[in-house]
């Protein structure tokens, strides 16, 4: 399966297929295989890059639409 990422409205960026995500040195993150990730897009995640669900309690919105 291809990797596809998918910008979900007024939350985060979700990863999924064979991927694999590094730090700007360029080590992985040890994610469990077959999982989709979700990436925080609203920059108030205390667990960056990973989104925990703080964009609900900011009243995070964004709705983006492919054109």
């Amino acid at each position: 399966m291809a990797s596809q990422l998918t910008l979900l409205d007024n939350g985060p960026l979700k990863v999924d297929g064979e991927f694999k995500i590094t730090d700007a040195s360029g080590k992985a993150y040890n994610l469990p295989e077959g999982k989709s990730a979700f990436l925080c897009r609203c920059g108030l995640s205390a667990n960056k890059p990973f989104c925990d669900g703080e964009h609900r309690k900011q009243g995070f919105s964004s709705e983006v639409k492919a054109v």
